[in-house]
């Protein structure tokens, strides 16, 4: 498929849903944030991961199952009809967990949640956090209750003689060869299918049950980032900040590792892994992105160990001489693949760009996010926005590609003639109002990628903007976000809140 020019300014969003949200000023709890999402292949489905361990599954109801058949004859039908989502489960996936080995506190969050190819009608679900990797089954069950008891049940033969008036009466009445009385023998052929049981049962409705079918553990000594499933529908790679692992599906407990980034000496390290992602068509092709800007497509054939004969996508960015932060903002923090297998969206500190993988040198465009924070990056260094990452999507057909930004923003992109500016709206439920911006406090970070800088933050402490005011809000950030396969319809988190837009 190849990509055609189409204006993003032709879409027109609108606000569809939210889930989460919090009335202002009351608090929100750091394991109700929201930390990983994505929809199912066939967009019915969306999995939502937090900071506290859960994964929630929305279903999709259109309007059109939620009306009466006198007020679908009474809707235009002209209208567009867009995906309604209704809450359907949740379960606790992962629990806070303490590696006596290492004295190493092991969080609950949820990094990434991925769908699997479901062969009947139950749901599989991969989630993991930084450690360990699991397989859920969701499924739904009917069960049913006893509505009614029969207050005549069938009973044997010697009963029946104890309940017959004629035993009483001394009537001698005729009976069957097997032992029964005729009178019962007649009751027994009037008897309904309903009636012929001890009790009625009744659909008490629909119940959804979650159950761990597999844990893959202990395969990652630094924390994982990426899952991805292959088109092939039984194996997935799990990737951390040095590894690279190819389970199956069905083998919890062993793996191979295709690629290995770990040097001899640690001192040596000058880059760590950032995101994997296996390509939608061909099953052999894997591409992984790394903290020097660099994206590698590999191919699982040629060797078990695919660190060499990688082709590299990398933009030679000859504009500007490099400054201190230049390599920090060129992090590749995600990477997608369009549908078509041919384009490769992926996303760094200041910028969301588009690849053709067969051409290796340039981007097919660029589209900045925040620009006017590239004088502020020093503040940004100072208090650790700088190490944010960003999720990016794009649409079934990759006409379309979003990312997140500061102050809750949404930017939304297409390909094509005028797409530059895009469009920026809040991820609130009025998108197009201004936000209220204001300094965020600092943030934590702690990451091994530091290795690979060669500095410490007191090198830079000598460095100095002069001004601690940015022209966004850092504290409220857009960081995970889904497009829907099928339609123009986006699912954004924004902190504990999830809104839905829909185009």
């Amino acid at each position: 498929m190849t990509l055609t020019t189409d204006s993003s300014s032709s879409l027109q969003w609108k606000f569809s849903q939210a889930f989460g949200e919090r009335a202002p000023g009351e608090d929100v709890q750091d394991i109700d944030m929201i930390s990983a999402m994505e929809f199912e292949k066939s967009g019915d489905y969306l999995a939502v991961g937090d900071r506290g361990g859960r994964v929630v599954v929305f279903e999709r109801k259109d309007e059109k199952d939620w009306h009466s058949r006198n007020e679908l004859e009474q809707l235009d039908f002209t209208t567009i009809q867009h995906p309604i989502f209704h809450y359907k489960t949740e379960f606790q996936s992962h629990e806070p967990e303490f590696d006596y080995l290492r004295s190493l506190e092991i969080e609950e969050k949820i990094n990434k949640v991925r769908w699997c190819a479901t062969p009947n009608e139950s749901l599989f679900i991969l989630s993991t956090n930084d450690k360990t990797i699991k397989l859920w089954k969701v499924k739904d069950h009917k069960p049913k209750k006893v509505k009614e008891l029969n207050p005549n049940p069938f009973v044997h033969s010697e009963n029946v003689l104890l309940a017959e008036s004629s035993f009483v009466s001394g009537q001698d009445k005729p009976s069957v060869a097997n032992g029964y009385a005729l009178e019962w023998t007649e009751k027994i052929d009037n008897m309904s299918p309903s009636q012929d049981t001890h009790a009625k049962r009744a659909n008490i409705g629909e119940t959804v049950s979650a159950r761990c079918r597999k844990v893959y553990a202990h395969a990652h000594d630094y924390n994982i980032n990426s899952i991805s499933n292959n088109s092939d529908g039984e194996t997935f790679v799990s990737a951390d900040d040095l590894r690279i692992n190819l389970w199956n599906l069905e083998i919890s407990d062993q793996c191979f590792n295709i690629i290995d980034m770990k040097p001899s000496n640690m001192e040596d390290l000058t880059e760590v892994i950032t995101a994997a992602e296996f390509h939608p068509i061909h099953c052999n092709l894997l591409a992984y992105s790394s903290s020097r800007g660099f994206i590698r497509l590999v191919d699982l054939r040629q060797s078990a160990i695919c660190d060499h004969n990688a082709r590299i996508l990398q933009h030679g960015e000859s504009s500007g001489l490099k400054s201190f932060f230049t390599e920090i903002v060129s992090s590749i923090s995600d990477i997608k693949f369009a549908s078509d297998g041919r384009h490769l969206l992926s996303r760094d500190y200041m910028n969301l760009k588009l690849w053709d993988i067969r051409m290796e040198t340039s981007p097919v465009a660029i589209f900045k996010i925040h620009e006017h924070l590239r004088p502020k990056l020093c503040d940004l260094y100072n208090n650790d926005a700088i190490f944010d990452k960003f999720e990016c999507c794009l649409s079934g057909y990759g006409l379309h590609f979003a990312t997140g930004s500061y102050s809750n923003l949404l930017r939304i992109f297409s390909y094509g003639v005028g797409s530059e500016e895009g469009i920026t709206m809040e991820a609130s439920r009025n998108p197009n109002r201004k936000s209220h911006l204001q300094a965020a406090p600092k943030a934590r970070r702690s990451s091994i990628s530091n290795l690979t800088r060669g500095f410490s933050r007191q090198a830079n402490e000598n460095l100095s903007s002069g001004s601690n005011e940015l022209s966004c809000n850092l504290s409220s950030k857009l960081l995970h976000l889904a497009w829907h396969p099928t339609t123009k319809f986006i699912a954004c988190a924004a902190g504990n809140s999830l809104y839905m837009y829909y185009a």
